[in-house]
This record gives structure tokens, C-alpha cells and sequence, in this order.
């Protein structure tokens, strides 16, 4: 960070972030599914500068078509891996993929073993979560012993009830899964900030989807999220290498813009250069 900052400020920008029993150098989270190559997701992952990965357990495609297995391409020593529960519609079937997660990292030794991001959709068009059943899940995860991170809508009811559950983390959706409409209702995710961290102002709120390019993870950053989890917007853009570098610096950027504090924003126009007390220059002899 520049020397310019304030010491205080300084410290909070490069502070850490703490989901449960791990402890995040970079606030960006980052999927592996949609590349086109194993080679360039291992590419993209390493741009984004992101210490947590995310890999669906139920992933279709663990082996590509040319025989490539995805665990090839992430290295275990440097990423944390967050399993989780895509593709799930219903309690049931979620509990039991977290558990399949939980064994598979334990037989890699990763230290993902102990937390899981779940997921329990509604439907397949719009893949919405199903408020009681990822509320039900979340429960018998955390009764089970994972740290719950838990996918979620931006409504703030919920938000709260999933809190009440023992999620490690709420992470409210910006828009719909895969959408890249960006952050469709600030206000709401203004809202769960508000509630989540009342009394617990360092309560993690990660936004988790539809981030579209990298003013949408600026944002979030900016409206006070811990973090961002994306994935189609990196392997969906047309060159996904340097969006993953525009990722990572629009998540340093907004943290640091919501650190600064933004002025607030007024009816009519306020000029730059003062016109009070400017002294009159001088008349000539």
C-alpha cells in the first residue's frame, strides 16, 4: 500500500479475512468450472490472485475430454479449497454431497475438509435458492461440525434466519447464478449488512453471484461486503486471463474505496475550487 495512507487505514486494508478457523489473505474467492482448458483455469486461478478456490463436488466433468483430471491442474499446497454443494435440490441431497466433499478433501489432506458452501436451488430456470431447505441444510451441516458458508437470496429475513443457524458466512447473491447482471438491489445487500454485523460488526457477508465484470466486484466491496465469490465471470469472458487480473484489482479497489469513505452524493453541482476566502488581488498604482 502507498506510504500516503494512514496507518490506521493501512492496517484495516491489508487485514485479513477470518471465515471461521481460516484465515483469508485475499477476499476474492474463485470457481473452477465453465474454462475452456484445464491449463487456462490454472492460469486464471493463479491471476486472480484468490487463496480459496471453489470445486463442485458433483461436477460432471472431473475428467475432460482429452483425459485430464481437474486435481491435476490445482495446486493443493497453495489453495484452500471450499467444496460445495452446486447442483443440490434439497436438503437431503446437499448434506450428503457436503459429506462426499468432507471425505475427498480429507484423503487430499486439504485443509478444506471442514467447511463447505452450500448451495439448495429452487429450480433449475432460475436457480434461486430454496429458502427452507438451504435454512434446513445449514442446520444439519453445522450440527454435523462444518463451517457453513451458505449461498443465499439478497433478502435480509433470511439472511438473518440463516445467521441463526450457525452459518460461518451468509452470501447473499448479487443476481441470479451465472447471470453477470452484476449488483441488481444495493439497498438489500446494504440491509443484510446491517443486520448480519449489528453486534457482530465482523461477521463475514460475502457476495456470492452474478458478478458480471469488475465494477460489480468494486461494488460490492464498496457497499462493505468481506468478499466476493465469482466463477462465470472470469471463465465466461472473452479473454478470461485478463479478466482475472481486472477481477483482483477491483476487489483491492473497493475494499480501499470503502475504507476511504465516499462524499456523499448531492442534488446540485459543489465546485472544486472554493470562491470564499480568496483574497482580491491587488489594484495597480
Amino acid at each position: 500500500m502507498s506510504d500516503s495512507l494512514t496507518t490506521e487505514t493501512s492496517a484495516a486494508f491489508d487485514a485479513p479475512l477470518e471465515l471461521g478457523t481460516h484465515t483469508l489473505t485475499s477476499r476474492l474467492i474463485v470457481g473452477t468450472g465453465k474454462y475452456a482448458t484445464y491449463p487456462l483455469m490454472k492460469d486464471c486461478l493463479e491471476a486472480s490472485g484468490a487463496q480459496v478456490i471453489t470445486v463442485a463436488v458433483r461436477r460432471e466433468r472431473l475428467i475432460d475430454a482429452e483425459g485430464n483430471n481437474i486435481l491435476d491442474f490445482i495446486d493443493l499446497e497453495r489453495y484452500t479449497i471450499l467444496p460445495n454443494t452446486a447442483g443440490c435440490f434439497s436438503a437431503e441431497d446437499a448434506v450428503r454431497v457436503a459429506r462426499m466433499g468432507r471425505e475427498i478433501l480429507r484423503n487430499l489432506e486439504n485443509p478444506g475438509a471442514d467447511w463447505v458452501k452450500v448451495e439448495v436451488l429452487g429450480d433449475k430456470k432460475t436457480l434461486l435458492p430454496d429458502p427452507v431447505a438451504t435454512l434446513e441444510a445449514t442446520r444439519q451441516l453445522v450440527e454435523d461440525g462444518f463451517q457453513v458458508l451458505c449461498y443465499t437470496s439478497d433478502d435480509p429475513i433470511s439472511a438473518q434466519r440463516i445467521k441463526e443457524a450457525g452459518a460461518t458466512s451468509v452470501m447473499p447473491a448479487g443476481s441470479p447464478i451465472g447471470s453477470g447482471q452484476g449488483i441488481l438491489n444495493p439497498n438489500n445487500i446494504r440491509i443484510c449488512l446491517e443486520y448480519l454485523k449489528d453486534g457482530d460488526p465482523d461477521y463475514p457477508v460475502i457476495v456470492d453471484a452474478g458478478v458480471g465484470t469488475a465494477s460489480d466486484v468494486a461494488i460490492a466491496m464498496e457497499l462493505g461486503c468481506d468478499g466476493v465469490l465469482l466463477n462465470t465471470g472470469i471463465a465466461g469472458a472473452d479473454d478470461p486471463l485478463t479478466m482475472a487480473h481486472a477481477m483482483r484489482h477491483a476487489c483491492l479497489a473497493g475494499r480501499a474505496a470503502c475504507l476511504a469513505g465516499r462524499i456523499p452524493k448531492k442534488l446540485y453541482a459543489t465546485a472544486s475550487s472554493p470562491d470564499t476566502g480568496i483574497v482580491a488581488p491587488r489594484s495597480q498604482p
